[in-house]
Formats: structure tokens, sequence, C-alpha cells
């Protein structure tokens, strides 16, 4: 990874915390100690990352150290380009896979449907996955993370460290070609995990080949009670098609509206409206969109407006 593309990644690692934890940059800045603009300076990339900057933030999101891991690797880059400049480095083994660059794959189709059965959330991803490197790729990760009271940090954190989301209720499942997959867990925070979900199970190993394309699918359960009402998509890697279908009980009477965001860009509203129907006594908002910028972080929220009781039950939770 360049200096360039860890500076990058930096921006919109914040970037997505702060809009996960419902923050504005102003008010972000305001709870870090900082001028309002300083922000939007990092999330733009005209000011490069800090070691104070991205513990504060890492703080004051309560991001479980993301930020932080992400300003280690600026300075890890700064440093091979520093060692670059003064001795050219020998050919030596590459130890990572080239997804870990985040240059090899592609995401050809990505369709995430959320379930929600008046208790339950159930998320289910498939993605379909494109080796675009020179190597087999033999792990994917993916991102695990939950905000029960958008805007309210300090409530969510104190809330996860109460109730901290558990690898039993999640029942994390994932396959590839009909194959379970194995995974390993990278992060394990109290509202956020980090997985590498592996291409191989007890019976053998299957990479994703260089040139090949392939679906991957992945699903894990989360109680109301943890997850608050909000879906985030967030492009972390090159995407041909997004698609995001969001499943309610008709009788809630469910409302859905949404916002994109970009590093450069302040929320805004959707630039198309999710697509309402009601089927078998569900209610599916669908919303899709081509070729989305990388970083790019689109938000989808709701209510229930026949649950009116619930949602003031719910403010008071805990």
């Amino acid at each position: 990874m360049t200096t360039e593309q860890a500076a990058g990644a930096f921006a919109a690692e914040t970037a997505y915390w702060r809009e996960v934890r419902g923050l504005s940059k102003r008010a972000l800045a305001s709870a870090m100690g900082f001028d309002p603009s300083y922000v939007s300076h990092v999330e733009s990339g005209r000011h490069k990352p800090t070691e104070d900057f991205a513990r504060r933030a890492d703080e004051a999101l309560g991001a479980g150290k993301a930020i932080w891991k992400r300003w280690c690797d600026y300075e890890a880059a700064k440093a091979r380009t520093v060692r670059t400049a003064i001795a050219p480095p020998t050919p030596r083994a590459v130890a990572e896979q080239p997804y870990a660059t985040g240059s090899a794959l592609v995401v050809e189709h990505d369709a995430a449907r959320l379930d929600y059965d008046g208790r339950l959330y159930r998320l289910t991803m498939r993605r379909r996955l494109r080796n675009t490197g020179a190597d087999p790729v033999t792990r994917y990760l993916i991102r695990i993370s939950v905000d029960r009271y958008p805007g309210e940090p300090e409530r969510s954190n104190a809330h996860y460290r109460t109730h901290p989301l558990t690898w039993e209720e999640l029942a994390l499942s994932a396959t590839c070609l009909g194959e379970e997959m194995r995974w390993e867990a990278k992060h394990d925070r109290d509202a956020f995990k980090e997985v590498w979900l592996l291409f191989e199970n007890a019976q053998g190993r299957f990479p994703l080949y260089p040139g090949e394309s392939v679906w991957i699918e992945y699903a894990y359960s989360v109680g109301d009670e943890k997850w608050g009402r909000w879906f985030q998509r967030a492009v972390r890697l090159p995407t041909e098609h997004l698609e995001v279908q969001l499943a309610f009980p008709v009788v809630l009477d469910p409302v859905v509206w949404g916002t994109e965001t970009s590093m450069t860009a302040e929320a805004s509203p959707l630039r198309t409206a999710p697509v309402r129907r009601d089927e078998n006594g569900t209610r599916l908002f669908s919303w899709t969109t081509s070729t989305p910028a990388l970083h790019a972080r689109y938000r989808l929220e709701w209510r229930f407006r026949a649950w009116p009781e619930r949602d003031a039950s719910d403010r008071e939770f805990q």
C-alpha cells in the first residue's frame, strides 16, 4: 500500500465511523476538541493523518481501534517509502494476499437483503467476486458493525459494554459454490467484528484463481435490541453493481429513506428512491446503483409507523 492509498484508507475509515455514529463533521470535530473544519480537511485528504487525530477520533467514535489501525498502516507506508528511497528493496516472497492491498478483487455484483421478523434482523450478503490479480485469493474480509443509538456514541458504547455482540447470537455462516467456508476472527469488539472468510473447509481448499469469478454468500443475525434502525453499505473494493433489499412485516407499516455520501461530499438524499412492493405479508424496499465510486457510502434508515409505543420504549431501552 502506498502512502497515498494508506492516507485515503484512513480518511475513509474515519468517515465510515462518523457516518455510523450519525455525527456531522462539525459535531465530531467538537467532540475531539478540534477546529470545526479540521475533520473535513482530513476526510478530503487536504490534511494527512496524525497520531493525535487518530487517537481522539477512535475514542470519540468508539471505533474499537479500527481508525487507530489505519493510522498505523499509514505510518508503516511512510516508513517503507523512506527505506525504499534510501535503498531499493531486494526481491522477496510476498506474505500477504494481493487482496490485502485491495488491488486484486473486483466485486461484479453485491446484493444485500435484510429481513426483520419483529424481533430479529437477519442479514444475507451475496457477492460475485472476480480475481484480477496474479495470485490465488484464499480469504475474503467482511465487517460486522452495529450501533443502537446513532448520534449518541457514548450511549452506544455504554450499551454494548453491557450487552456485547456475541458470536453465538450472530450465528455466522458462509458458503462458496455450495461449499461451507471456514472463518477466522480478525477483530472482536463489543459492537464491531472483522472476519476472514476462508476459501476452504474440512474437506479441502477452493481458492479463487486469477481470471475466475465466483459467488460467495454469508449471513448473520442480530436482535433488534442491538441493531439500530439503519443499514449502511460502504464501497471498499471496485464494485460494478450494488443492490440492497429490506424486508419488513407489512403490519408494522414501515417507511424507508436513504442518504449517500463520499470522501468529498456531505450526506445527501439518494438519487433514486427505494422501490416498494408488498408480497405475502412482507413489505420489500429495493434500491440499486451501478459502478458506485470507491469509498462511497449509502445509508438506509427506517421507522415503523404502526409501532409508536415500541419506538418510545426503544428510546428508553437500558
